[in-house]
């Protein structure tokens, strides 16, 4: 049987959902409005998180990375499926292949750490509130918003040169939507049994290992928590955490369910409406979940619309006629 090497490989050919027609458009439409609602949302809120002073905190700022990571992560994934199904093409060159399985994961892997950092924070800011301000400062901000990009950016970067060196069995027609790195796996013709160590390896180091630092954050805030004699002084703590446990559940449910299922559950189907999910649904919902469930934000919220003139002309034009209606 003929065997190239990935990279001798010019062009990949997506099955996405096309032995279902009807189920594709309705793919298509979802993933659109996924698309265009996570871009405003996330737009939005870092928006708001930078032109509002009052969240100028290390909470927003981490929740401005967590939005900005979710816009990239989302294009790199949805962008060349939209394209291709418009077009009818449904390809992918070699370098836009790799560009998408290494982003896309990339991501994925960053927000992993990304979000274990946010409980720790929400550790500090709950469990030890007089020095939370000593301990997040900005230059402690920077850094470990900038040690999580570069985790998940190298340990990507391990998992997408391992595969891209394999050699496939002159199959280049890829069951899936996009290039994730588990479905150009399974073209591989040779023995992957190192390559899936390494992957095994930094999906522990990366899933497992930073939600059990986030479980050992919460049982630490859930355990101050339960001390507060106030029953505002509780609610006011637990509401603080809930958008965030919101989004962990969300985001490692689906990323457990697709990278660490048992091996005799396979299913390309099911791992595709994961991917939908776990690429479209969370980083949809992540603004949403943090904005209503935030008071901070909508009166962020409110103070920028306020100080908008149109806003407040307008305020004033209703005012306005409502007291001539009056009289």
């Amino acid at each position: 049987m003929f065997q190239a090497n990935l990279t001798s490989v010019k062009i990949f050919f997506f099955l996405g959902f096309s032995h279902y027609p009807k189920v594709e458009v309705i793919v298509f439409v979802l993933c659109l409005l996924m698309y265009l609602i996570t871009l405003l949302g996330n737009i939005i809120l870092i928006s708001i998180t930078i032109l509002d002073s009052h969240l100028h905190k290390p909470m927003y700022f981490f929740l401005s990375n967590l939005s900005f990571l979710d816009i990239w992560y989302t294009s790199s994934a949805f962008t060349p499926m939209l394209a291709n199904f418009v077009s009818g093409k449904n390809t992918i060159s070699f370098l836009g292949c790799a560009a998408q399985m290494y982003f896309s994961l990339a991501m994925g892997s960053t927000e992993c750490v990304l979000l274990s950092m946010m409980a720790y924070d929400r550790y500090v800011a709950i469990c030890n509130p007089l020095r939370y301000p000593i301990i997040m400062n900005k230059s402690v901000c920077v850094q470990i918003a900038a040690g999580s990009w570069v985790t998940g950016y190298l340990t990507t970067l391990v998992e997408t040169v391992s595969v891209l060196q394999l050699s496939l069995c002159g199959h280049n027609i890829i069951n899936h939507f996009a290039c994730e790195i588990l479905a150009v796996l399974k073209l591989v013709c040779v023995d992957t049994s190192m390559v899936e160590l390494i992957m095994l390896v930094i999906t522990i180091l990366l899933l497992p290992m930073t939600m059990f630092l986030i479980c050992i954050s919460y049982a630490f805030i859930l355990s101050n928590i339960l001390r507060i004699s106030s029953v505002d002084g509780q609610s006011k703590a637990f509401s603080t955490c809930t958008a965030h446990l919101t989004v962990v559940v969300l985001f490692y449910g689906t990323a457990l369910s697709m990278y660490l299922k048992p091996s005799a559950v396979d299913s390309q189907e099911i791992d595709k409406f994961i991917a939908l999910v776990y690429g479209g649904l969370t980083p949809m919902l992540n603004p949403i979940i943090y904005s209503l469930r935030n008071k901070e934000v909508k009166a962020a919220v409110k103070r920028l619309l306020i100080r908008n003139p149109f806003y407040t002309a307008l305020i004033s034009a209703l005012n306005n006629i409502g007291a001539s209606t009056l009289i």
